[in-house]
C-alpha cells in the first residue's frame, strides 16, 4: 500500500513522542528530495515535524529509501534500454502441404520459407519468416538467405530503440529485397516483444479484436472437389472461404463460384483470387456475373501494372469488391490504387511490404481511405509468419475481407504451439512476442538452405 494511505494509521500509533535523532532527521530529508510522489514527500515532511516514536521513524525512513531506490531503477528501465543484436541466422526450409495449392499460374506443394532467427547481447531471441514469392516479389530462399547474409556484419552490434527503428536502419543497406527485409523486421517484433514482455500486437499499436475469421482456400479447380472440400470446414465453423481462380475459363470460374455458394449458404463471405490469371476481356466477363454467382470479393484479376484495367474491372463489378494484391507493395500503391479507382480494397502481405512496420502502416492508410482490408499469407507459411500475421489482424483498425493463415495447411508446423482455428477464427494471448515455442529440433529436420 502507498505510504500515503498509511500516513493516518502512523499518526494513531505514535502513543509517545521523543526528538527524533539528528542522524534519522537527516536520512528522512534524503529520502524527501528522492521520493517519487508528492505524497510520499508530504507524508515524510509530516514525519520530520511530528516526535513519533522512533521505530515507527526508522521503519518509515527504510520503507521510503527502499520505495525510492525502486522507483529510480524502474524509471530507469523505462527509458526502453537500447536492444544490441548479437547474431542472426538465415535459414531456408521446405515442409510439405497436406493437399496440392493449385493457383493461376503455379501449384504450391510446400512450403519454402527463409527463416530468421535473432539474438540480442541480453540471451532473447527472436524468430521471422518469409515465403518464398517468385511471382509476386521475385524472391525465392537462397536469394533471400543471400540478401540477409549481406545485411548481417551491419546489423550484428547494431543498437535500437524501438521495434519501429529497424526498418530504416536497415533499408538503406539494400534496395528492394523486401522477403529477406521482412523476416529480419518480423524477427527483431518478436524479440522486441520478448525483452518488453509485451506482445507483438501491442508494439503495433493495440488491440482493435480479440480475434480474427480466418478464410479457407478451395484451390483444387475442380467443382467437385471444391464443393466437398467446403462441407467439413463449414462443420468446423468457417465462415470465410476463397475460391482460387483464373486458371480456367471465366465461365467455369463462375459456374465453381456459384456452385460453392449454393454449397455454403447466403451467410459465409465467399472471395475468388485469380493471382493476375486473367486476360482482361475474361476477367471483364467473371465481373459482370460474380454478383449473381454470390461472390463478395474478386481479387487481383490481371497484370497489377494494368491501373486503368483494373479500374474498369472494378466499375463493372460493383457492387462485388475488386482487392489489390499483387498490385500492392508500398504506401504509394495504396494511394494510387485509391486515386484510379482501381480497386475497392487492398491486400497486405508482409513480404510485399518489407515488414510488420510498413504493413501495418499500409492497412492503416486503406482504411483512412474507406477502402477494404485484406491481411493474408502466402502460400504457404509455417506458424511465425502466420503468428504475425494474426497479431496484425489484431491491432489494425479494421480488417472487413478477413484474413488467411496458410499453417492451417501443412502436415507439420515448426511451433510446438502454432495458431490453431476454432470456430473459425483465431486469436492470441498476450504472451510476450509473438507467443510462440518454436522447435528448433523441427526446424532443423526440415532445413535445405544455409
Amino acid at each position: 500500500m502507498p505510504i500515503s494511505s498509511n500516513s493516518a494509521m502512523c499518526f494513531s500509533m505514535a502513543s509517545r513522542s521523543r526528538p527524533v535523532h539528528p542522524a534519522i532527521t537527516r536520512l528522512l530529508i534524503c529520502a524527501v528530495r528522492a521520493s517519487p510522489s508528492n505524497s510520499n514527500r508530504n507524508f515524510l515532511r509530516a514525519l520530520i515535524s511530528s516526535y513519533f516514536d522512533l521505530s515507527i521513524v526508522l521503519l518509515a525512513a527504510l520503507y521510503c529509501s527502499i520505495l525510492s531506490v525502486k522507483f529510480h531503477k524502474t524509471n530507469s528501465q523505462l527509458k526502453v534500454r537500447k536492444m544490441k543484436i548479437k547474431s542472426v541466422t538465415p535459414i531456408g526450409i521446405s515442409t510439405p502441404l497436406n493437399n496440392p495449392i493449385k493457383m493461376a499460374k503455379n501449384t504450391i506443394t510446400h512450403a519454402d520459407s527463409l527463416v530468421v532467427r535473432i539474438e540480442d547481447t541480453d540471451g532473447n531471441i527472436g524468430w521471422g519468416e518469409a515465403s518464398e514469392a517468385p511471382m509476386m516479389n521475385g524472391e525465392m530462399s537462397a536469394g533471400m538467405i543471400a540478401a540477409v547474409k549481406f545485411i548481417t556484419p551491419r546489423l550484428e552490434g547494431l543498437e535500437v530503440k524501438t521495434a519501429q527503428d529497424f526498418f530504416p536502419a536497415v533499408d538503406r543497406f539494400i534496395y528492394g529485397n523486401e522477403g529477406a527485409l521482412s523476416g529480419l523486421d518480423m524477427a527483431i517484433y518478436d524479440l522486441f516483444g520478448k525483452r518488453e514482455r509485451k506482445p507483438v500486437y501491442e508494439l503495433l499499436g493495440g488491440k482493435h479484436r480479440d480475434r480474427v475469421p480466418v478464410l479457407w482456400m478451395l484451390a483444387a479447380n475442380d467443382l467437385k472437389k471444391d464443393v466437398a472440400a467446403s462441407q467439413p470446414k463449414l462443420d468446423e465453423g468457417f465462415i470465410v472461404f476463397k475460391v482460387k481462380a483464373g486458371i480456367s475459363s471465366a465461365t467455369e470460374d463462375v459456374e465453381r463460384v456459384a456452385a460453392v455458394r449454393d454449397a455454403i449458404g447466403k451467410g459465409p463471405r465467399l472471395s475468388a483470387d485469380a493471382n493476375m490469371g486473367f486476360k482482361f476481356e475474361e476477367a471483364i466477363k467473371f465481373a459482370e456475373s460474380a454478383e449473381a454467382a454470390g461472390l463478395d470479393f474478386l481479387e487481383q484479376p490481371i497484370n497489377s501494372s494494368n491501373l486503368n484495367g483494373m479500374a474498369d474491372i472494378t466499375a463493372v463489378a460493383h457492387p462485388v469488391g475488386i482487392c489489390a494484391d499483387e498490385g500492392i507493395h508500398s504506401l504509394s500503391d495504396v494511394e494510387a490504387h485509391h486515386a484510379a479507382k482501381a480497386a475497392t480494397g487492398c491486400g497486405f502481405k508482409s513480404i510485399k511490404l518489407g515488414g510488420l512496420t510498413r504493413m501495418h502502416e499500409g492497412a492503416v492508410l486503406a482504411n483512412d481511405y474507406g477502402m477494404h482490408v485484406n491481411i493474408a499469407g502466402k502460400m504457404a507459411e509455417t506458424a511465425i509468419a502466420s503468428a504475425a500475421l494474426v497479431h496484425m489482424a489484431i491491432a489494425v483498425p479494421q480488417i472487413n475481407w478477413d484474413m488467411s493463415a496458410t499453417n492451417q495447411y501443412l502436415q507439420k508446423d515448426l511451433a510446438k504451439n502454432p495458431p490453431t482455428v476454432v470456430d473459425g477464427h483465431l486469436a492470441v494471448d498476450d504472451t510476450p512476442g509473438l507467443g510462440l515455442d518454436i522447435d528448433e529440433d523441427e526446424i532443423e529436420r526440415i532445413t535445405v538452405l544455409r
